[in-house]
């Protein structure tokens, strides 16, 4: 099974006295073809959201509104990353259990993903996650 290591990416804003833009497109700022788009709102700070891998879904995290902090443990190393602003991506690869928490009460946390949802790509154990990705 292919390993790859998650990265936080800056990508370019532009503006000008009218307000900024950010611009994602896949292949370029994103590294693969975007097959979901969803976004997590409402979530209270002492929440945590996530506790899974993917067998083959990466994912680009953006919060585009407000923050939160994502734990990544890739069995070889844990890491807590801050999403604070619409120009940092965590690109994150199947091979990292994940974990968001810490929202602020405004974040709004999109999640571009490179598959269709499928309930059989998830690892939900962590104990199955050491299994997969321990090796």
């Amino acid at each position: 099974m292919e390993k790859r290591s998650s990265e936080l990416i800056n990508i370019n804003e532009l503006g000008d006295r009218r307000g900024l833009l950010t611009v994602i497109e896949e292949h370029k700022t994103i590294p693969f073809e975007i097959k979901r788009v969803f976004y997590i709102y409402g979530t209270l700070p002492e929440v945590r959201r996530g506790y899974h891998a993917h067998y083959k879904t990466r994912q680009a995290l953006i919060c585009v509104s407000g923050s939160c902090r994502v734990h990544l443990d890739n069995v070889k190393r844990k890491t807590d990353v801050l999403l604070d602003s619409p120009t940092k991506v965590l690109i994150l690869e199947p091979n990292d259990w994940h974990e968001m928490y810490d929202f602020s009460p405004d974040s709004v946390l999109l999640v571009l993903s490179s598959h269709l949802y499928d309930p059989e790509d998830y690892i939900r154990d962590y104990n199955k996650f050491i299994e997969v990705y321990g090796a």
